[in-house]
């Protein structure tokens, strides 16, 4: 499908749920969920050359949800040690692609080894000016919202700002993510038609593709394609009629 994207439309903003590594690696007969993390080491290549490639400008992946600590020890530990590892491994990759890396959540909580790994994997692709791939770490919607808005009533409170002067673009700038677009296009394989509390302020308007029949690790660069062209196919409204969407395209 690739010769059917239109790369004058492209989605500025692509998000993944990366959802069913442990439904694939028990598919695959094997009883350690972790193998499903480990395989879809490629399918994280396979999103982020594609993206790179067609010259999308921002891919977040929502990589480690605040809910997911409360998985078995046993699964997070190596979760975080897959996580370091595969940051040291893809710098290079990331550096050949253009691709510079970032990270949004409570990062704090994470183990010592990943803050200093992201922290340096971020700093030596930070010249890079293709791709912004953004990792949502220790992250959730909910927690977003909750410290924008102790920000900004910490602000109101040191007077600083007005409470007048609260806007959607004021609180935008307080989100984690900050300076970069709202999603345009959200993906999510495993099949669940849920944002299961992933960038709820970001995703308002976002078109939502669902891969009902295919597992994270089996994602690869056809599927993003065929996301790509059902996103072109759609119109998008934000509450308009079409009448007027085609209006001001004229």
């Amino acid at each position: 499908m690739k010769q059917q994207i239109d790369l004058a439309h492209l989605p500025q903003h692509v998000a993944v749920i990366m959802d069913g590594n442990g439904r694939w690696a028990k598919q695959q007969g094997l009883a350690d969920r972790i193998f499903g993390h480990r395989s879809a080491i490629k399918a994280v290549r396979e999103v982020t050359e594609g993206c790179a490639e067609l010259g999308v400008k921002y891919l977040t992946l929502y990589a480690f949800s605040t809910e997911n600590w409360g998985r078995p020890q046993f699964e997070v530990d190596a979760l975080m040690q897959l996580l370091v590892k595969t940051i040291r491994e893809e710098v290079k990759t990331l550096t050949d692609n253009n691709v510079s890396l970032s990270a949004i959540g409570d990062l704090t909580g994470l183990p010592k080894s990943c803050q200093r790994e992201l922290s340096e994997a971020i700093e030596m692709t930070q010249q890079n000016t293709g791709l912004n791939l953004i990792l949502a770490l220790s992250y959730s919607g909910k927690w977003d919202i909750v410290q924008a808005a102790r920000q900004i009533a910490q602000q109101v409170k040191d007077g600083l700002l007005d409470v007048d002067q609260i806007s959607e673009a004021v609180f935008g700038q307080h989100l984690a993510t900050q300076n970069r677009p709202e999603v345009d296009l959200m993906l999510r394989t495993g099949g669940d038609h849920r944002i299961s509390n992933f960038m709820l302020w970001q995703l308002a308007y976002a078109e939502l593709h669902v891969f009902d029949d295919l597992f994270w690790p089996d994602f690869r660069r056809e599927h993003l394609h065929e996301a790509i062209v059902g996103f072109q196919g759609r119109e998008r409204r934000y509450g308009m009629t079409s009448e007027q969407v085609s209006n001001l395209k004229k």
